[in-house]
């Protein structure tokens, strides 16, 4: 049965004006009852040993998994820029080491002014083998997710490039069913518009048979039913390729509806389409 668990952004913008911590995000997935959660990178207060305890006890005490820790990296920098970038996501590697955190969020790279996908490709590969041998000596997996807004990987044939290139059962796939590029909510063409030359239900199709974990979008929920994403076009799919892993709210929507009513509608939204499929 599929778990479900918390994206800790969700409470992007309330988190930046100050008005909820980490500490409170883990107290919102409980208080929602929920299975795991998933927890940027930018909501941990500090990499301290006794800070990191306090929140991995935190989530064992409110019965909440913690799925990965999500990086926002960029390995199509160049230079030293693209070295640090392989060492900033290391030192996260570590930071999940620590907390017996089995996987750390991957993203691909943003394609500098000037160059080509076809130069940039490789650096993307080699800077991705490199942290997927150092997670692999530390017992924790990479995790390729696909995102879009300028971003490479954004299609779902791109995603499963990468993952044969790399070749190693240490680099695997978050899949994001809002951030293939044609998406309503991905940034090439109208918001809240489907682009149909991309077809990226296809690319979900495409990627679902190499996921390990899923988060679902959820951009337009004030009616208790996503809008903008055919989730009954999304989950067959996902049951199709025997998908049993976790699955992430990730809310979205904040042009329309603020996070503390969002999030609970999401919560049950997801939880009666689960039910719905059996899933």
């Amino acid at each position: 049965m599929i778990k479900l668990s918390m994206q800790s952004l969700c409470y992007r913008d309330t988190f930046k004006n100050g008005q909820i911590d980490l500490e409170g995000i883990i107290a919102k997935a409980a208080e929602y009852r929920m299975d795991g959660i998933d927890i940027h990178w930018a909501h941990f207060a500090s990499t301290d040993d006794e800070y990191l305890e306090h929140i991995r006890r935190l989530c064992l005490e409110a019965g909440l998994h913690i799925c990965y820790i999500g990086i926002s990296n960029n390995f199509l920098k160049t230079g030293a820029e693209w070295e640090e970038q392989i060492e900033m996501v290391k030192g996260w590697i570590d930071v999940a080491d620590r907390m017996g955190i089995q996987m750390v969020r991957v993203f691909g790279g943003w394609i500098p002014e000037g160059d080509s996908e076809e130069d940039a490709w490789p650096r993307l590969v080699d800077a991705t083998k490199q942290v997927t041998a150092y997670g692999r000596s530390k017992h924790v997996i990479c995790a390729l997710h696909n995102h879009n807004h300028g971003c490479i990987p954004a299609t779902g044939d791109q995603v499963i490039k990468i993952l044969d290139e790399v070749g190693d059962d240490y680099y695997s796939h978050i899949l994001d069913t809002g951030q293939y590029r044609g998406s309503p909510g991905a940034s090439y063409g109208e918001r809240g518009k489907e682009d149909p030359e991309w077809n990226f239900y296809g690319s979900i199709e495409t990627s679902a048979p190499r996921a390990v974990h899923v988060r679902a979008k959820i951009y337009r929920i004030a009616s208790g039913k996503e809008a903008w994403l055919d989730y009954d076009r999304i989950m067959p799919i996902l049951k199709n390729v025997g998908f049993n892993g976790w699955m992430s709210i990730v809310f979205e929507g904040q042009d329309e509806l603020d996070e503390p009513a969002a999030v609970p509608l999401a919560n049950t939204f997801l939880r009666d389409m689960l039910a719905k499929y059996e899933m």
